[in-house]
């Protein structure tokens, strides 16, 4: 049956039609019995801008419909909201200070594992296409890297599908650049109006920053899009049956408080899996994950054994019953993204917990200075005295050690409980399972951090005195976290469950 979507495209409404999860015919022969796995991973995206997570605007039929069949995770973590350290988390199953790669633009040595090369030894055509921001375009853990094509880094995805190899698995890293800035409109996803947009309560609600906000759900809405294209090649091929599909983003929205802070907003992502041959019936989740789960769940899917330095825990349990509980915990950390920071936050039970080791630094990421649209607009409103409560922990400063939420109550985390009584049992328990988790993990606080790259804006009597000049697009990084113990060769996982 063909599934119709309408997009309603300015000045005019465009009918595609998309024919998915329909049975088909087998075009390959007797296919290999090891899974096959597509990673679908965006740029900055928050987990709350898909349809299927609730968002009422953006359209996001193609992802909405894996959910549908599969199943949504919505308790899914990163293990930091920066990119090029999210992603070398991820490929390697590892937290970003055990990596060697902690820091935005620092690049994954040679010596770390990545789980796809494990694919490929054991005969997985594998393939990373778009956005890379982890090592070179040539690296042994890939049969083919390009860079896409493309204002998303997609146009190449469909091609790679319909020719690789047909007699062996397939593993496919396909990395959007979608919804990074600066922002591209084309005709591949709807156009929305300010009129669509819904503005975070943090942001400050003035036409400028709802027209920011409408061409970033362009850039959602094409992501979706390209993941429909290769969803489709799949199903006509005769084998999405067989595959692992998971949607996921490297970090939150490009947009001040998302994008490098460790609320939801920012570290939380879309974790959406449609994979027919182990989930019986569509499901959604409570269960606690971490993108570092990706690797052992991969692995074990694909008969391999998971080797010593992934930390990470598969999931397939939760695959086979929602219910399940792999992990009761997860981590993250904030570090040098533009500005200095040595942030650790600590999820479990209905609680998140973050540690600022730098409380005398202003808490500031770059999309929340003044180089963007929605960042400068929040500062005027600062300096002019209209910003409400909610909308000034940017400009915290000093910026507090600790900070307490309760998620279900506080689904913004605005509201810092850490001195209410009432909490004092929670607080010392994120307390105890940080402690552990640096100390099993070997986090460290750097004695010679990496600086910032320029000064940040400051607000003195109502003017704002704008940032100091930019000390190249890189700096020299200095100390990483982990490197004063050694932790790219500590394999310890930290706390999976709160008891141990």
């Amino acid at each position: 049956m063909l599934n119709r979507i309408l997009f309603l495209v300015t000045g005019f409404t465009t009918l595609l039609s998309v024919e998915l999860f329909a049975d088909s015919a087998d075009l390959n022969g007797a296919p290999d019995p090891r899974p096959n796995i597509v990673f679908f991973i965006s740029d900055d995206m928050s987990w709350e801008d898909f349809g299927c997570y609730g968002h009422p605007s953006i359209q996001t039929p193609n992802v909405d419909r894996l959910a549908d069949q599969g199943m949504r995770f919505d308790n899914a973590y990163l293990t930091t909201s920066s990119c090029s350290p999210s992603r070398c988390s991820i490929i390697t199953g590892r937290y970003p200070h055990n990596t060697g790669a902690p820091e935005l633009h620092s690049k994954l040595p040679d010596d770390q594992l990545r789980f796809p090369e494990l694919l490929r030894q054991a005969g997985y055509y594998t393939v990373l296409s778009g956005k890379n921001h982890m090592f070179s375009y040539e690296d042994r853990a890939f049969d083919l890297m390009t860079r896409g094509g493309g204002a998303s880094g997609s146009e190449d995805w469909l091609g790679i599908v319909q020719e690789r190899p047909k007699d062996k698995p397939f593993f496919f890293y396909f990395a959007s650049y979608d919804g990074h800035r600066a922002w591209h409109i084309d005709d591949k996803a709807p156009v929305y109006s300010p009129e669509d947009v819904v503005v975070p309560p943090y942001l400050v609600d003035t036409p400028e920053v709802r027209e920011d906000l409408a061409k970033y759900y362009h850039e959602v809405s094409r992501y979706d899009h390209y993941i429909g294209v290769v969803t489709e090649e799949l199903k006509r091929q005769g084998v999405l049956d067989n595959t692992l599909i998971v949607v996921a983003t490297d970090n939150g929205r490009p947009f001040p408080r998302d994008k490098t802070y460790l609320y939801d907003s920012g570290i939380k992502t879309p974790w959406v899996v449609h994979y027919p041959a182990m989930i019986d019936e569509p499901a959604a989740t409570d269960s606690l994950i971490s993108v570092i789960d990706l690797s052992a769940t991969c692995l074990e899917l694909a008969g391999l054994d998971i080797p010593e330095s992934v930390q990470g825990r598969s999931f397939t349990p939760i695959l086979k019953d929602p219910d399940s509980v792999v992990r009761e915990v997860v981590f993250a950390e904030h570090n040098w993204h533009v500005y200095q920071s040595h942030e650790r936050m600590v999820r479990f039970d209905d609680y998140l917990y973050i540690k600022n080791n730098y409380p005398e630094e202003q808490n500031l990421g770059h999309e929340s200075d003044m180089v963007y649209l929605s960042g400068r607009e929040l500062w005027k409103a600062h300096a002019a005295g209209e910003t409400l409560w909610h909308q000034q922990q940017v400009f915290a400063h000093p910026f507090p050690e600790e900070q307490l939420f309760h998620v279900s109550r506080d689904p913004n985390q605005l509201w810092n409980i850490v001195d209410e009584p009432a909490y004092a049992a929670k607080l010392q328990q994120a307390r105890s399972l940080l402690a552990d988790w640096t100390e099993q993990t070997g986090d460290t606080i750097p004695e010679n951090p990496t600086p910032n790259r320029r000064e940040p804006p400051k607000i003195v009597d109502g003017e704002i005195i704008p940032m100091g000049k930019k000390h190249g697009r890189q700096n020299p990084h200095a100390e990483f976290p982990g490197a004063a113990s050694n932790a790219t060769e500590i394999n310890h996982p930290g706390p999976i469950k709160i008891d141990g």
